[in-house]
């Protein structure tokens, strides 16, 4: 059941219900051509400079994703799973929707100015600007807009030019010399495999593991995002189908206006 805005959503990673379009969206021409996930072999021995190489240029062939995804989610509350729809412009434009037999449950964009939530069935529309704060608000997933936008297209929220140390095939980002992120890279392919995000503390505070990769016209993409929330002992697994990368995606589907029988409610309302 969707959460009511006036109580904080369930979770870090409940709250990842996105969704975006519905299938007509996902008629348009330019979709990625998939081939079947190759057998996982030990992993050669990665030059450092192989690495930052492969991690540089990912950040530059992955600009934007329109998808349907299979999400599974599991953590203290209990279990679920859902289908999202979801649709992404690097950096700053995110649509995600929640979908069901009987159409969408949960609608979130978020653009360089403004996050928005509508709940088709409560008939409440959430609005709050763009800032990590409302971020956290709504999705309670401690990162930028720009990271998140990064995450869910299979690309680590890593800095290539951030200080950094190699550990066998996997690179320490230590900007301002504290042990930020740590990104593996454990395949026969250079791409990676693991990351993870350090709090202050030196704790893993949130990971993500990239698998199940697939050719695409932009490159090798993990169809498969595993993320983690250790310390709070939850977990999302989305499984993409039929990705389709760098295709033109309208700016209009990244803003919402409010229905005229919704209520509108300040993001504040959902707690911190």
């Amino acid at each position: 059941m969707t959460p009511s805005p006036k109580q904080p959503l369930a979770g870090a990673f409940q709250s990842f219900k996105f969704t975006i379009l519905a299938a007509v969206v996902f008629g348009l021409t330019g979709c990625a051509t998939v081939s079947p996930p190759q057998p996982q072999l030990p992993a050669p021995k990665w030059e450092s400079s192989e690495m930052i190489k492969s991690l540089t240029q990912r950040r530059e062939q992955f600009r934007s994703l329109r998808a349907l995804a299979q999400v599974d989610y599991a953590g203290p509350d209990g279990k679920q799973g859902f289908q999202e729809a979801v649709v992404i412009q690097r950096p700053d434009r995110l649509r995600l929707e929640t979908l069901s037999y009987l159409g969408a449950i949960l609608i979130v964009t978020a653009n360089d100015k403004e996050i928005v939530g509508y709940h088709p069935r409560e008939g409440v529309f959430v609005r709050g600007r763009r800032s990590k704060e409302n971020l956290l608000r709504y999705t309670k997933i401690p990162l930028e807009l720009d990271e998140i936008t990064s995450l869910l297209v299979g690309l680590p929220p890593v800095e290539p030019s951030a200080p950094w140390k190699q550990d066998g095939n996997t690179l320490i980002f230590s900007p301002d010399g504290r042990k930020k992120d740590a990104l593996a890279f454990e395949s026969q392919q250079p791409v990676p495999t693991k990351w993870e995000r350090f709090n202050a503390g030196g704790a893993v505070e949130l990971s993500a593991r990239f698998s199940d990769y697939v050719s695409t016209s932009a490159g090798l993409f993990p169809s498969k995002i595993s993320i983690e929330a250790p310390l709070q002992k939850k977990k999302l697994e989305i499984r993409y189908q039929d990705p389709e990368l760098n295709g033109k995606i309208p700016s209009e589907l990244f803003t919402q206006q409010k229905p005229a029988h919704a209520q509108e409610v300040p993001i504040e309302a959902i707690g911190s």
